[in-house]
């Protein structure tokens, strides 16, 4: 008999324990919830993402597009990447202009690779919800914004609607019952992409964009 047969041989002559016990995580999360409303959940994502050297503007449905196109402007962007379809890029297509062309994502990435990393400036996508204990954003990408929106363009902008932000993770998976379905990637956003890798100095844009503009959507929700 060798060692790994010795090895596998006590694993085996063990005495079984019986199933694990599960830990509780929804008695864990509740018992340091916060108890906050909804204004002091806002004021916390908004803090967070500020902190992480995000910008956030807060609109409503109705002004939303022309405020972002206003931004876009400001920052010098000249092409916007925005989904093939879906309510919100069908809004912000209706109220473009000139000083900024909107490019819908209805390529291959082999078809258009080239000009999608050196000829979009801007990306835009809608997130699902918000987690305020982090300060970040839930993407659910789909055929319609596909991960690269959020992922390549140096600026990205996200429209965010406030009632949809969540205490923590846990409130965020249950509210929405990802146990039921998750895309192919559920993406946790808290600020531009960011490294410090090289020297201890902390650069943006060195994995994805540079700059997230956050359009902070108010609703009649909010007092519901």
């Amino acid at each position: 008999m060798n060692a790994r047969d010795r090895i596998l041989g006590r694993l085996r002559a063990a005495p079984s324990t019986g199933e694990p016990t599960l830990p509780d995580v929804a008695g864990w999360f509740g018992a340091r919830q916060r108890n906050e409303d909804r204004a002091q959940r806002i004021a916390r994502l908004r803090a967070a993402l500020e902190g992480a050297h995000a910008e956030v503007h807060d609109t409503n449905d109705a002004d939303w597009p022309a405020l972002l196109l206003d931004i876009a402007r400001a920052k010098g962007v000249n092409t916007l990447l925005i989904g093939s379809g879906g309510a919100h890029a069908d809004k912000l297509a209706a109220q473009a202009t000139i000083d900024v062309t909107l490019v819908r994502y209805t390529e291959t990435i082999d078809s258009w690779r080239d000009r999608l990393f050196d000829q979009i400036d801007a990306g835009f996508t809608a997130a699902r919800s918000a987690i305020a204990e982090t300060g970040s954003l839930i993407l659910w990408p789909d055929a319609g914004e596909p991960r690269l929106l959020s992922l390549v363009p140096p600026v990205h902008f996200v429209l965010l609607d406030s009632a949809d932000i969540h205490a923590d993770l846990h409130s965020a998976m249950v509210a929405e019952d990802w146990k039921s379905g998750l895309p192919t990637n559920a993406l946790l956003i808290s600020g531009p992409s960011k490294t410090a890798d090289i020297q201890q100095t902390l650069a943006y844009g060195a994995h994805g964009p540079r700059e997230l503009v956050v359009l902070l959507k108010h609703t009649e929700r909010e007092s519901a």
